[in-house]
């Protein structure tokens, strides 16, 4: 992924914050015909691990072996940006369109796990993680152990240990600061799910540049 260093997420638990708050990545891996397979995934990552789950049915496993190298791609928030949100529009002109957006890139290796004790922990991990901001939690002990054992036979395991990572927060960090506010205003205003969010990722990082 290509960071410009005004781009670049440099606090690692902000990294993680962001995939644990998104919570689904991209699975991205290299065909033999030499073209990428990609699967979205819930995923949760802890110390240099992610794990993950697909089903059976899904023949993208077939694909991952032991050490396969792959790319996980985490997106977050993002919106187009549009020139007349620019203040020095009044003043120049010299203004284009752009797309701001918050993002994360893990690439590491994977390997496929099938023991039935290792699903089932993956599976009970990532329902902790996803349900755990609930009033009442949905666990799989809430549902039959027989048909939660068949739905485990359904899936495969991923492990991916991470060798690199890479965290890019676009959010106009190159304009001046009536710029930035031009375009939080303007996507405050947008229709697009991603527009306010991106907005408040902006907002945010004006509050604190260190981030």
């Amino acid at each position: 992924m290509y960071v410009p260093h005004f781009n670049a997420i440099h606090d690692q638990d902000e990294i993680r914050r962001l995939v644990a708050a998104i919570g689904a990545a991209q699975l991205i891996t290299t065909g033999p015909d030499g073209y990428p397979v990609a699967t979205l995934l819930p995923v949760v990552w802890a110390d240099d691990i992610v794990i993950a789950h697909m089903a059976r049915a899904n023949p993208h496993w077939k694909l991952i072996g032991d050490d396969t190298p792959t790319l996980l791609v985490v997106e977050g928030p993002q919106a187009y940006i549009s020139p007349n949100w620019y203040a020095t529009k009044a003043e120049h002109g010299k203004v284009v369109p752009t797309w701001n957006y918050t993002g994360v890139q893990l690439t590491g290796r994977a390997t496929l796990r099938l023991e039935p004790e290792w699903l089932r922990h993956a599976v009970d991990t990532l329902t902790t993680a996803h349900e755990a901001h609930r009033e009442r939690p949905w666990a799989t002990t809430d549902a039959p152990a027989k048909y939660v054992e068949g739905q485990l036979r359904a899936i495969v395991g991923i492990e991916i240990r991470i060798e690199n990572v890479y965290g890019k927060a676009k959010l106009s960090q190159n304009r001046s600061t009536a710029d930035q506010q031009g375009v939080i205003g303007g996507l405050e205003q947008e229709p697009h799910p991603g527009a306010a969010a991106t907005a408040l990722d902006m907002s945010r990082l004006q509050a604190d540049p260190t981030r």
